[in-house]
């Protein structure tokens, strides 16, 4: 039963985001988002750990204090944060997230809102989700303050207007986007 379950919320999820990076000029991310997540490695421990109501991460990480699913996702997909991290000289550095990773970023968090909240999603949750549970000294500053401004844009104008925002943000940026 977990297998379906499980499955059904990872097919609801990339439905979501290939919907929101459509909207954003996005069409081969929407695509392809998080396909890492039908591996061996990653649906496996997403069926063992299923709760429905959060990601199967946090229970992995209950048992064993780290999540071995998230290590192998995060560092599979640049629209995670995370992936932009790394050491020089003894010291962890934070890469800024090239624009068309940031908006598929900014769609894979607003999705996985909608899916787990349900019919209590609203405009806000993205952004109270951010301030609440993300690990924002892992994250390159320039990233922060725009995901911040774009998920206030969402709270304050709506989905409409902020990915009309965003589409223009990915084509002004994309020659910074080569990666």
């Amino acid at each position: 039963m977990k297998f379906f379950k499980h499955l059904g919320i990872v097919i609801r999820h990339r439905r979501a985001v290939r919907r929101l990076c459509f909207k954003c000029g996005l069409i081969w991310q929407g695509l392809t988002h998080d396909l890492s997540k039908f591996g061996f490695t990653e649906f496996w421990r997403g069926v063992k750990y299923y709760q429905g109501y959060r990601s199967p991460h946090a229970g992995e990480r209950e048992v064993y204090g780290y999540s071995k699913a998230w290590l192998h996702h995060k560092g599979r997909n640049k629209h995670h944060f995370e992936y932009w991290s790394d050491f020089a000289n003894g010291h962890k550095i934070y890469v800024k997230m090239p624009a068309k990773y940031f908006a598929e970023m900014f769609c894979d968090r607003i999705a996985a809102t909608k899916v787990y909240l349900k019919d209590q999603y609203n405009e806000s949750a993205p952004l109270e989700y951010y301030f609440e549970k993300t690990d924002r000294e892992s994250i390159n500053s320039e990233t922060s303050q725009e995901l911040v401004r774009f998920l206030t844009m969402l709270k304050e104008r709506g989905e409409d207007y902020t990915f009309k925002e965003l589409k223009k943000y990915v084509k002004e940026n994309k020659k910074r986007t080569r990666i």
